[in-house]
């Protein structure tokens, strides 16, 4: 079974997925604003929800950070910038088929 973990890259705007120590899976994420920034440190995965609404798309997870995730867009466009209120803002393609591969409890390292 792989040992998948989530890393978010703010400086490159990439969440990789990894299994052990091999990136398995990239993808480009908007992150928080100079204002609300994304929080940095080492977090998980508390719950995941579908059909969350309004700017979080089509799916949440929950960090184990209240009020911070990773989540879905209505806003494509505002993948790769700094648009969030600090959290991780996903393709919604893209946090269905994350959701799919890590299960509630997966490791989220967000780092500079």
């Amino acid at each position: 079974m792989p040992a998948y973990r989530i890393i978010v890259d703010l400086s490159d705007r990439m969440l990789y997925l990894l299994d052990g120590n091999v990136v398995v899976r990239g993808y480009p994420v908007g992150i928080g604003k100079m204002l609300t920034q994304t929080p940095q440190g080492e977090f998980t995965i508390i719950n995941k929800q579908l059909n969350p609404g309004g700017p979080f798309g089509v799916l949440w997870m929950g960090l184990s950070k209240p009020h911070y995730g990773i989540h879905g867009t209505n806003d494509p466009s505002s993948i790769g910038h700094e648009v969030s209120h600090g959290c991780i803002r996903m393709y919604n393609e893209d946090v269905v088929a994350l959701s799919r591969l890590v299960p509630v409890g997966t490791r989220v390292t967000i780092r500079p």
